[in-house]
């Protein structure tokens, strides 16, 4: 039995006459049903099972666009906010969750104090973006638990640090440490508290597997993946063993024609910015899917990006979006 699970970012999927931040900005009917279009187009051609999905504002219209293509489930755990002032401007954006299997056991994440007092963080705390976290009961009655998040904008500031895969774990935390007490970035500190939460809460599950899908707003080799994921991160004496595996790196890749100097794969972006691309979109999943997992109950048999769009267009359509899909398969055991 094989399963599918997506993340998709919307791109301010805002059912007219409504506007997103500013009143200016918002569909005209025959924009919205392009954009419509398009968006069940792609999500037939991801072919999921579970989609997370980011940017969501108007979410009866995204229930309804689910529901025509067989998700039978959907939730979100907040509500987007209006303007004081004018109720057709919306000034805050959620997540949501569709399924074909049916979702259980619904609940929002909560901050996790200890973390919020380690990353200097002295005002009130919230999610940028409430996550969900949520059970699907998959047809070999298998629950997982599927957590959605969206954490907070990354402001591209020379304190959005950038790592690279030699950057060591103290090496990173030692270089981040000063932004963090001496509030240089606050997005940086906000999503570092954001991810803390997310792994504490996460740590609760143990034997109960879990995914999760995400725009991390932080690139490859970000303190903010360690954050996540990482033992040592929040404990310097543990070793570097870690909650949850990048899903890319579960599925064995081929290349195709290969030039003989040609060693590994480059991993292909998920957004743009100024003309650069970065990995924002992720699937991460819990041991329990691992391929070093001898007692793995799935494996990762296929990993896929949806990106000819902001291939054909890095700046991104605002009637498709300006993410790559990601796509993740698990191919589960016989019983």
């Amino acid at each position: 039995m094989k399963i599918r699970v997506g993340t998709f970012n919307l791109f301010q999927f805002v059912e007219p006459p409504y506007s997103w931040y500013e009143k200016k900005d918002k569909f005209t009917q025959e924009q919205w049903i392009e954009k419509r279009a398009w968006i069940k187009n792609q999500i037939t051609s991801m072919n999921c099972d579970v989609i997370g999905f980011q940017e969501v504002f108007s979410q009866n219209a995204l229930k309804d666009l689910c529901k025509e293509l067989g998700f039978e489930y959907f939730i979100t755990v907040d509500t987007p906010k209006v303007h004081e002032k004018n109720e057709l401007i919306y000034v805050s954006t959620t997540v949501a969750l569709a399924s074909k299997y049916p979702i259980s056991n619904i609940k929002s994440v909560k901050k996790h104090t200890p973390s919020l007092k380690k990353h200097h963080f002295k005002s009130d705390f919230k999610f940028a973006r409430t996550p969900i976290k949520a059970d699907i009961t998959i047809p070999n009655k298998q629950d997982i638990t599927i957590y959605v998040c969206h954490l907070k904008s990354n402001r591209e500031n020379e304190f959005e640090y950038i790592f690279n895969e030699n950057h060591t774990l103290e090496e990173k935390n030692q270089q981040v440490q000063k932004a963090l007490k001496e509030n240089f970035s606050k997005s940086l500190k906000q999503r570092l508290c954001e991810a803390s939460s997310l792994f504490f809460d996460m740590k609760k599950q143990k034997d109960k597997p879990y995914i999760l899908v995400c725009d991390l707003n932080d690139r490859l080799h970000a303190l903010t993946i360690d954050a996540l994921s990482n033992n040592k991160y929040h404990d310097e004496t543990r070793k570097e063993t870690f909650i949850l595996k990048d899903a890319y790196y579960e599925h064995e890749r081929k290349i195709y024609n290969p030039h003989p100097e040609q060693k590994e794969i480059q991993r292909e972006a998920t957004s743009y910015f100024i003309g650069k691309g970065n990995v924002l979109d992720f699937i991460f999943i819990s041991n329990h899917f691992s391929k070093k997992n001898k007692n793995a109950i799935a494996k990762v048999s296929n990993y896929e990006l949806f990106n000819k769009h902001i291939e054909e267009n890095h700046a991104g359509s605002i009637l498709k979006s300006d993410h790559a899909q990601v796509v993740c398969e698990l191919n589960f055991k016989k019983d």
